[in-house]
């Protein structure tokens, strides 16, 4: 149904003028299945909202929502709530005349696929961009998940119900096209489409996503990718994994097609990773360990003699801006495993704003009321011990001033060498004076110009 455009840096098709439709599923399980829940929302590549649609899906009569315990919808929610069928007209009628977009574009389109098959209909193919592959080119990132993405470029995170998911990836969409500069490689070619018929939808209620605690922030510094892994850490965001979350992990991790064995190396690199990261700065509060011990047990993962070590206050960063270069720097902070604060509380220890920060901006200000360094972008890397600070090394004595010194102190040699064979010859003393005068003088003014590092 969606076909992948290439994109350019500078120097391609511009998207002024373009209107993009990010979408977002909440599905049964990993591989291509049923959709319980469909989002869409249509923005100009400036990023003002033209509309938006959410409904959930219901796959059929009896039919299991898949993992509750990720997109929290039940069987009950989806009784009575319209078919696949029943929205693709509205899907299609909000995408006309757009490029469609959506975080991981391959796996969105083959449950698309796999849904339009079922129903047997031949669904125009539109054009599409993959907003994961576009963010591996602009930054560096331990994970490319939503969530982390998201952080690194200054957005919201998205919240369980797939309305969030979509605005999200909206917000990624036009800030890939507007401060990082992509182009299309050729102009997008929009399929003419018909108006189609529009049934019933049933929207979910849009709950806020919740304030990230550590464990979520945790799991945005976890590297690795690959679809158990990111199951994995969205469960264990809220800071809690009970026993039966993790049957229900398993049991989607045995449809795909993953044994025993993997999943459990899986659990144990994924609690080897977040205790990494928790004593990286030296400082594993109480708060930390109980968590993570909690999981480590859901988990059936040992944690040996991991408790905690209060000490010094962790790194704990904040990046103000909207500019390519602040969503490379909030990324930085993610790679190097410190802490990437969403706004300014007490536990910030450094605030860095870019060009685009008003003088005035009041966090500046309570940022130094709570004793936290306040840095500009060039200097936050050497700061916050990412880069080591530049080498500074004296100037060289330029080479002429080098000749030309060392040629007056050979003057000034030979004056006083003429002027000590004309005493012994007999010579009037006035004038042997004056030339140990000129003779001293030229050894000091050569001195002076070709020993500069003696200054």
């Amino acid at each position: 149904m969606i076909e992948s455009l290439p994109l350019l840096g500078a120097g391609g098709y511009p998207a002024q003028g373009i209107e993009f439709t990010a979408l977002e599923i909440r599905t049964t399980g990993l591989r291509p299945g049923r959709i319980v829940e469909l989002a869409a929302v249509r923005v100009r590549a400036d990023g003002v909202v033209i509309g938006e649609l959410t409904t959930l899906v219901d796959p059929g009569p009896g039919v299991p929502p898949g993992p509750v315990v990720l997109h929290g919808i039940t069987r009950e929610e989806l009784d009575g709530a319209p078919s696949f069928g029943a929205v693709l007209g509205s899907l299609l009628n909000l995408c006309r005349g757009s490029v469609v977009v959506a975080h991981d574009l391959p796996v969105l389109t083959a449950f698309l696929s796999s849904e339009a098959a079922r129903l047997g209909a031949r669904a125009p193919v539109l054009p599409g961009v993959d907003v994961l592959a576009a963010a591996r080119s602009a930054v560096r990132l331990p994970n490319f998940r939503l969530a982390t993405v998201a952080g690194a470029f200054g957005v919201p995170r998205p919240g369980q119900p797939a309305l969030s998911g979509a605005r999200t990836v909206a917000r990624l969409a036009t800030s890939l096209f507007g401060r990082h500069g992509f182009t299309f490689a050729a102009a997008p070619a929009l399929p003419a489409l018909a108006t189609f018929a529009e049934g019933p939808l049933r929207p979910r209620v849009d709950v806020p996503a919740s304030e990230p605690g550590w464990m979520a922030e945790a799991v945005d510094r976890v590297a690795g990718e690959d679809a158990y892994l990111d199951l994995l850490a969205g469960v264990v965001a809220d800071q809690h994994l009970s026993l039966p979350e993790v049957a229900a992990l398993a049991a989607l991790a045995a449809e795909a097609g993953w044994d025993e064995a993997r999943v459990r190396a899986t659990h144990e690199r994924f609690v080897a990773a977040v205790r990494a990261i928790a004593e990286r700065d030296g400082v594993v509060t109480a708060a930390e360990a109980r968590e993570l011990r909690q999981v480590a047990t859901a988990l059936g993962v040992d944690l040996g003699g991991f408790g905690p070590a209060e000490g010094r206050k962790p790194t704990r960063v904040l990046v103000l801006g909207t500019t390519a270069a602040a969503d490379r720097l909030r990324a930085r902070v993610l790679e190097e495993g410190v802490q990437l604060a969403k706004k300014l509380t007490g536990s910030v220890t450094h605030l860095v704003a870019d060009s685009t920060v008003p003088a005035n901006e009041p966090r500046l200000g309570r940022a130094t009321e709570l004793d936290a360094v306040v840095l500009g972008l060039r200097e936050a890397p050497v700061a916050l011990g990412f880069e080591a600070p530049p080498v500074v090394r004296p100037a060289a004595a330029a080479p002429r001033k080098l000749v030309g010194g060392r040629i007056l102190m050979g003057v000034g040699l030979l004056l006083m060498f003429i002027n000590v064979i004309s005493m012994f010859g007999g010579a009037a003393l006035a004038g042997g004076i004056v030339v140990a005068v000129l003779g001293v003088g030229a050894l000091l003014g050569g001195w002076w110009l070709a020993e500069p590092a003696a200054r």
